[in-house]
């Protein structure tokens, strides 16, 4: 139970607050750009693709209970994050610079921790699911060829390697423009076939350093729009999947279709498209973190930044690519990543957070009252995280035990 509720917890909000560049913030994006982003990160086919399987673990009352008031808390979180903006009458360009500015250095290095281990976990996760992707598209047109699995997750371990070239998040707004259509033509063609193989049923990122003034106005129409999108895919997916094939519905969705093919193909190559993007911003507090401290050192050119940079994102994408086709076991990284990265980030920072620092009513009832719920909340998902943790580090061990490393899945 705990494994499953992380993961429809940890899937239904992917707003982990990955953060900008601060090239990014000398580039001022509309609010349409920062809805790319979010929608890029919230809305993957890695995210919501396993979601009937959660609420086919949790079952119609519970489990449509938990995606409601998940999506909900999440965007009051992504909103409160947003209110913060300038608290102190300074910029905060990263989700980072916010907690040192809360908290001091262990609000930094305490979101730091969390985002490397939500990043690295999810990027692993669709990495797997990317490749599942490519290699059912492949099986469609050579059903007996002799790729496996992991050539596929090397493949698309070459594609994010080029795009993580790209200077900033900035520069990849285009992309994720791209990705945020694939999301809705995924969801499409994820939705049509589970109604065809049933019949008819009725079915922040903290982005402030990439949106131009007013900053706070923008993002917080940045984020509605992204979980307009969020409610458009992720619940009716969601609901059509489970209603479809209900407890034999499988972690990935397409998985679970067979029929007709050339859709379940569509619905793959919008899965790659979308996931290629969400690949990216994900890696991006990491890539951050290292470029931070070359451009910190002056006596670096620009040949030699350059090369210290792509020698960093060939080590990460080498390191993300080695474990997924070593272990690619999708649901188990979900439901990891979801519990040790982003229901921290999701569901417990920002509340703590507005608490300390956010403007809170001056009456006095609704002043304990608000503080009441939010310490209510936080702690709730304390305790889903160390569960949901505990249960994902088991079916990991459980699953390592019973596949060999390298296994075609």
């Amino acid at each position: 139970m705990a494994s499953c509720c992380s993961d429809l917890h940890g899937e239904s909000s992917r707003r982990i607050a990955v953060e900008e560049t601060e090239k990014s913030e000398r580039k001022g994006g509309s609010w349409k750009d920062g809805a790319f982003h979010v929608a890029t990160t919230i809305a993957t086919p890695a995210a919501y693709a396993p979601l009937p399987f959660a609420l086919a673990s949790l079952g119609w009352p519970l489990g449509v209970a938990s995606l409601v008031g998940g999506t909900l808390v999440t965007w009051y979180s992504s909103m409160l994050i947003a209110s913060l903006w300038g608290w102190n009458g300074k910029k905060q360009t990263t989700y980072r610079s916010l907690g040192e500015s809360i908290f001091g250095s262990w609000g930094y290095w305490t979101i730091a921790f969390f985002q490397q281990i939500a990043s690295l976990g999810n990027n692993i996760a669709i990495h797997i699911a990317a490749g599942s992707s490519i290699k059912a598209v492949y099986k469609y047109f050579d059903n007996d060829g002799p790729l496996t699995l992991q050539h596929f997750i090397i493949i698309f371990g070459v594609l994010e390697l080029f795009l993580s070239q790209l200077p900033s998040i900035h520069s990849l707004r285009w992309v994720n423009a791209l990705c945020t259509a694939s999301t809705i033509g995924f969801a499409g063609t994820a939705i049509g076939l589970t109604i065809y193989d049933g019949t008819l049923i009725i079915s922040t990122y903290y982005s402030q350093s990439s949106v131009r003034e007013p900053a706070k106005k923008n993002m917080y129409r940045g984020i509605s729009a992204a979980y307009g999108v969020i409610i458009l895919t992720y619940w009716q997916l969601a609901f059509s999947g489970y209603w479809a094939f209900g407890s034999d519905v499988q972690p990935y969705i397409l998985s679970s279709l067979t029929t007709p093919k050339w859709p379940i193909v569509m619905g793959n190559v919008f899965a790659v498209i979308q996931i290629s993007g969400c690949f990216q911003i994900y890696s991006r507090p990491t890539y951050s973190y290292f470029e931070e401290r070359f451009e910190a050192q002056k006596n670096n050119s620009k040949a030699q930044y350059n090369l210290l940079r792509f020698i960093m994102t060939l080590f990460y994408m080498g390191l993300v690519t080695l474990i997924a086709a070593a272990m690619p076991f999708f649901g188990d990284f979900v439901s990891i990543c979801g519990a040790i990265g982003f229901t921290p980030l999701d569901f417990v920072f920002p509340f703590i957070a507005f608490l300390k620092a956010g403007s809170l009513p001056k009456d006095l009832r609704l002043r304990l009252m608000l503080k009441l719920i939010h310490s209510i909340i936080a702690i709730w998902f304390t305790i889903v995280s160390i569960l949901g943790c505990v249960g994902a580090v088991t079916f990991i061990v459980e699953d390592v035990k019973t596949y060999r490393f390298f296994r075609d899945m």
